[in-house]
């Protein structure tokens, strides 16, 4: 029919069950993320020191191009001190209470904590009490005493140097053999025995005879007392391995004073 209107036809759509699109589970992933990251952080922030610079200097310098001010650093050894040395001593004290005959012996045998170290010296007597008269090789009784100070020193990680000592009296065993001779040997001579009872291969720094440069009681350079094995155990320096056995509470260094070393003619 002409001028007739046609009618208008309104379609209404009606959505159930939302938004359907996925962008909020993108948001939701990333905060759940950032919250692991944060508890891993904050539980991280716990644990050492080292750790916990690291961490900081992370967030500090993410890239590593600044001062490296996250770098775990590592751990030094500290010095032996002389507390440590004190139980090393204590130790050895006690080992060479077990020896035959000691309440005889102890009065020959003196251990000092030194400037230079634990020094163990064993001393003479008149008529001979770990050497022999004359003789570069320990006697009984000296090997039973460097035996067990042997095994016991064996255990730390600390070098060690052997000084032989002799009186001021000519040696007159033989010809072109004098106190030189006499006190290097018998230090040697110590040192094999010790090395062969727990002393390392690599743990004897030094063996030195010094005839009779450095008495004991230097008012009577013949005194018996002069003849004498002298036995250190150095500092542990800053670089020195710390092996099994090691002192405790050891660390850093304190080096050995050199003294002259006399060697053979």
């Amino acid at each position: 029919m002409a001028g007739a209107s046609h009618p208008v036809i309104i379609r209404r759509i009606s959505r159930h069950g939302g938004h359907r699109g996925g962008a909020w589970k993108v948001a939701y992933a990333d905060f759940v993320t950032a919250m692991m990251a944060l508890f891993i952080v904050l539980w991280l922030m716990n644990t050492s020191k080292p750790i916990q610079e690291a961490i900081s200097g992370y967030f500090k310098d993410p890239a590593g191009t600044g001062k490296f001010t996250g770098i775990v650093k590592p751990v030094v050894t500290p010095t032996t001190s002389k507390d440590d040395l004190s139980k090393v001593k204590a130790d050895v004290e006690k080992v060479i209470q077990q020896v035959t005959d000691f309440n005889k012996l102890k009065k020959h045998i003196e251990i000092t904590v030194t400037a230079e170290g634990l020094r163990i010296e064993l001393l003479e007597s008149e008529k001979g009490t770990f050497f022999e008269s004359g003789q570069p090789e320990p006697n009984a009784k000296g090997r039973e005493l460097l035996i067990p100070i042997a095994e016991e020193l064996g255990k730390i990680p600390n070098k060690i140097s052997i000084e032989g000592h002799t009186d001021s009296q000519p040696f007159a065993g033989k010809a072109n053999y004098t106190n030189w001779e006499l006190s290097t040997d018998r230090a040697n001579a110590s040192r094999r025995l010790m090395q062969q009872h727990g002393l390392r291969a690599d743990q004897v720094a030094q063996v030195r005879g010094f005839a009779d440069q450095q008495p004991r009681n230097a008012k009577d350079p013949s005194d018996s007392a002069n003849r004498r094995i002298s036995l250190i155990v150095q500092y542990l320096g800053p670089n020195d391995p710390v092996s099994a056995g090691a002192v405790p509470g050891t660390s850093g260094s304190a080096a050995m004073p050199k003294e002259p070393q006399h060697n053979s003619p």
